[in-house]
């Protein structure tokens, strides 16, 4: 594709030629004629068409990672390498790069250069995103030619998110199954001494307590040692995946916000780590996401059902839509449901109610890190004060309706929040 340079200097040239001829003055002519034959040397170099008659072919370009440097790094980073190969013979390559979800860069580059571009990208967020992106065009001397922009090479990559030991697991208000390491209050095989009775038709007579028997001193009256049943608990995992915010209340707005850690970073550590510790202890976990029906895992058991519900938590990102919910996602019977959101709108606050109203127990999963306020106009102030204000309402109507709360990102109040709620739950 030709530059509308080249047709300028053109035009320019012969209106200085044709100027020098009607003035009689060799001055304009100095002018023009460089520029006539830069305009010639430029048609003569540019691009042959190719077989099908395609002057306009695209330079190829990949985006690859070389490897990504976990170990004990704070903020890991991904090695990439992009290479943009001219197919035909450019005085230089344009390239836009797009690293780490920052604003497009521009360069223009040599063909050699462009071939061997690297960079390390900062890894600041989990889950599925886009590392880098990359596209290119060729041109020519002065630029008087440019090919049409290759088709945009991506590398996106899933990082899990770090998982949090949690000492302390909440248990539902009931225990319904019929096997587990956790302790219930109905009377069954495998847990704690709960009292001694007399004997019935099905005990079992190693339970016959012979001390207890001989203390009482009736004839032909036997007692035996009962026992708590064990059971396992069912955990709903419910994510609010609608928005993403960060703690810098300046980005909010912002298309290309700066790295900093955000809502759904801190909610997809806080499920991983809620899954992973409920399904160590043998519970039945299960996974939903607000932003999407399609992401629905029942709760279940077993090492493989642990492996689908944390890449379902992985794969979790934001729609950026305001889904709502027409009905309440169905729930087993006495699940804990844990929902992690950041509670700015009145959906999770709804279906939080829902729950508890059915009597399920229900706790609030607050993951919007702490806010800084810095950058903000007097009337961005305000508005934050608004939005504040709102929230602690929600969070109100919340804890009046028999929904628990417990901050995530402050981790001194969170393993708190964990003791009260492991101390707090009543088993029946």
């Amino acid at each position: 594709m030709l530059s509308p340079a080249l047709a300028g200097a053109v035009i320019v040239g012969l209106v200085g030629l044709v100027a020098a001829f009607v003035m009689s003055r060799p001055e304009p002519a100095f002018v023009g004629a460089p520029l006539l034959l830069a305009a010639a040397v430029a048609w003569d170099r540019r691009p042959p068409a190719d077989a099908d008659g395609d002057d306009d072919a695209q330079p190829r370009i990949t985006v690859a990672a070389d490897e990504t440097a976990s170990g004990s790094s704070a903020a890991p980073t991904v090695a990439v390498r992009i290479a943009a190969t001219a197919m035909r013979h450019p005085d230089a390559v344009q390239v836009r790069l797009e690293l780490g979800g920052a604003a497009p860069v521009d360069a223009v580059l040599t063909p050699r250069a462009a071939a061997r571009i690297a960079a390390d990208v900062p890894v600041v967020h989990s889950g599925r995103q886009r590392v880098a992106a990359a596209q290119a065009r060729e041109l020519g001397a002065d630029a008087s030619w440019a090919s049409e922009p290759a088709e945009q090479a991506e590398l996106e990559r899933v990082v899990r998110p770090r998982r949090r030991p949690v000492r302390s697991l909440p248990l539902p208000a009931r225990l319904l199954g019929l096997t587990g390491q956790h302790v219930s209050t109905r009377p069954g095989d495998g847990g704690e001494f709960r009292d001694v009775d007399l004997f019935h038709p099905g005990d079992r007579l190693r339970r016959i307590d012979w001390r207890a028997t001989a203390r009482a001193g009736r004839a032909g009256e036997l007692y035996v040692r009962r026992t708590t049943a064990t059971s396992d608990a069912a955990v709903h995992l419910v994510v609010d995946a609608r928005d993403d915010v960060s703690g810098v209340v300046a980005d909010w707005s912002r298309a290309y916000p700066r790295p900093a850690l955000s809502s759904l970073d801190v909610a997809r550590e806080a499920a991983a780590s809620l899954a992973a510790a409920y399904a160590a202890a043998g519970d039945r976990v299960g996974f939903d996401d607000l932003g999407g029906a399609q992401r629905v895992l029942p709760p279940r058991a077993g090492a493989r059902h642990r492996e689908r519900v944390l890449r379902a938590i992985d794969l979790t990102t934001a729609t950026g839509t305001l889904y709502q919910r027409v009905r309440s996602p169905r729930l087993s019977p006495g699940a804990l449901v844990f929902v992690l959101s950041t509670f700015l709108d009145d959906q999770p606050i709804t279906l939080a109610l829902t729950w508890r109203a059915a009597g399920h127990r229900v706790i609030a999963v607050d993951v919007l890190p702490a806010r800084d306020a810095r950058d903000l106009s007097a009337r961005e102030r305000l508005a934050l004060r608004t939005v504040e204000l709102e929230r602690r309402l929600r969070l109100q109507q919340l804890q009046s309706g028999g929904v628990e709360l417990m901050p995530w990102a402050d981790v001194p109040a969170r393993e708190a929040a964990l003791r009260a709620l492991t101390g707090g739950g009543r088993r029946r």
